[in-house]
């Protein structure tokens, strides 16, 4: 990241990602995303949607990643930034451990959580966030350049 200048409404987007996958990405230790199309590289808001998976807390690298970590819904959480989109070769092990076969891929890096979650409305599909909750996260955020 530079600090040349502040990312705009026409370079970011937002992703809603339901819980505890969103924290698992908070976390630092889920740097894949799972998706059934093909994104963009660039900056994406991390929301977290208005329901949590409930049976995935069951799953044993969900549950000692989440321990201890509130999994707050319906806000943006955080920023990171997709730096690959892509799907496993047929008959290829997977990337991670948190890919899923035939899905794509988004490869995240550069995640930051924020101190308070923003409340919004998301998507499933990417979207553009309004100027006014880009400004409240980059006033939790200032040290955020693209």
């Amino acid at each position: 990241m530079t600090t040349s200048s502040t990312p705009t409404l026409d370079e970011v987007r937002g992703i809603s990602i339901r819980q505890p996958y969103a924290a698992c990405i908070l976390a630092g230790a889920k740097t894949i995303e799972n998706r059934p199309a093909r994104w963009r590289t660039g900056w994406v808001l991390l929301h977290t949607s208005k329901t949590i998976n409930r049976p995935a807390l069951r799953d044993p690298l969900v549950a000692r990643t989440v321990r201890d970590r509130e999994l707050v819904t319906g806000a943006v959480v955080g920023v990171a930034r997709i730096i690959d989109c892509h799907q496993d070769p047929q008959d290829a092990p997977p990337c991670s451990p948190w890919a899923q076969p035939g899905a794509w891929h988004l490869v995240l890096a550069n995640v930051q959580e924020l101190p308070l979650p923003v409340h919004a409305h998301g998507q499933v599909v990417p979207w553009r966030p309004t100027e006014d909750l880009l400004d409240q996260v980059l006033q939790q955020l200032p040290h955020l350049r693209p």
